[in-house]
């Protein structure tokens, strides 16, 4: 006797007709699935079951393979980074590794854009190239999922006096 499973694909929030896009990386996120198992005793243990990978995952596995390229200083925009140092800052808080990554998840494939703070002096399509290799390298090895596009955008560059200035406002206070 054999038995068949059907199941209708599940689209990821996000990515449908009318989404506006990637979803941002704090979005209440969907599930993608990845495997689709057969059921019964008669399938392999290995087969049975159906694996489910949240949007989030994939928003964290990206940022933190970004974050491990030599010349990344930070990522996310302007006000992100202001809210993450704050965010930083409190005791118990926990950095937000997903900030400056937005995925698209489809039931087989996902899309990344990474906004990415580099350090001065490096360059920039070096480093554009580095981190988009490691990103597809860690996304596809851990997930499964085929990552068609890696967009990188470089929104700012870390100079050496920022840390200067930093420093001399934090030694002001007492």
């Amino acid at each position: 006797m054999t038995t068949t499973q059907t199941t209708a694909a599940v689209p990821a929030a996000g990515t449908g007709p009318g989404s506006g896009g990637p979803k941002e990386s704090g979005a209440a996120g969907g599930t993608t699935t990845v495997g689709r198992g057969a059921t019964g005793a008669s399938e392999p243990a290995a087969t049975r079951g159906r694996t489910s990978i949240a949007d989030t995952v994939v928003v964290k596995i990206a940022g933190m393979a970004a974050r491990e390229i030599p010349g990344v200083y930070d990522m996310g925009g302007g006000l992100s980074r202001t809210l993450g140092a704050v965010r930083d800052r409190v005791p118990g808080g926990r950095p937000n590794v997903g900030r400056g990554v937005k995925v698209e998840v489809g039931e087989r494939q996902t899309a990344i854009d990474l906004d990415l703070v580099v350090e001065y002096g490096v360059a920039i399509a070096d480093v554009a190239r580095d981190v988009r290799e490691n990103v597809i390298a860690a996304v596809e090895r851990t997930t499964g999922l085929e990552v068609v596009e890696v967009n990188v955008t470089v929104n700012d560059v870390h100079l050496p006096e920022d840390d200067d200035e930093a420093a001399v406002a934090e030694t002001r206070v007492a």
